[in-house]
């Protein structure tokens, strides 16, 4: 079974936007594992149908390497993003993970990523789904 980490911060809107799409489009066929900046983040992907979760430092630096995939917004592999919620160990463990990255181009980080075109969210969020099918086959 295929393990997808879908990680978030604040208040894991965007992270429960995607596990609800990931649980939607493949129901019990994959392991989405919600990897949570805090609790709030953890929690509101968690209420999108997660099968596990876990909050904080920690939690991201072990469980980054044993998943398969993780998914997120662009901002998890950047130090001190999400208003210093993403610490540097999480941005080197998630960014040094063998996990194939999947990430959502959000600019809110004073990134910008050029070539990319703005999309709404949800467009984004279809986009990213029909990649991680592409990936997995399933």
């Amino acid at each position: 079974m295929v393990k997808i980490a879908v990680i978030d911060g604040q208040g894991g809107g965007i992270g429960s936007l995607i596990t609800k799409r990931l649980r939607d489009e493949f129901g019990e066929k994959i392991e989405i594992l919600a990897l949570g900046t805090n609790s709030t983040s953890t929690s509101a992907m968690m209420k999108s149908r997660a099968n596990k979760g876990a909050t904080g430092e920690n939690a991201i630096v072990i469980n980054a390497s044993k998943v398969d995939i993780i998914t997120g917004p662009l901002s998890i592999v950047l130090s001190n993003a999400m208003l210093g919620e993403l610490t540097p160990p999480m941005a080197q463990a998630i960014a040094t993970s063998s996990a194939r990255k999947i990430l959502l181009p959000l600019n809110q980080e004073g990134l910008e990523i050029i070539g990319n075109v703005k999309e709404p969210l949800p467009h984004l969020i279809d986009k990213l789904i029909d990649r991680i099918k592409e990936v997995i086959d399933v």
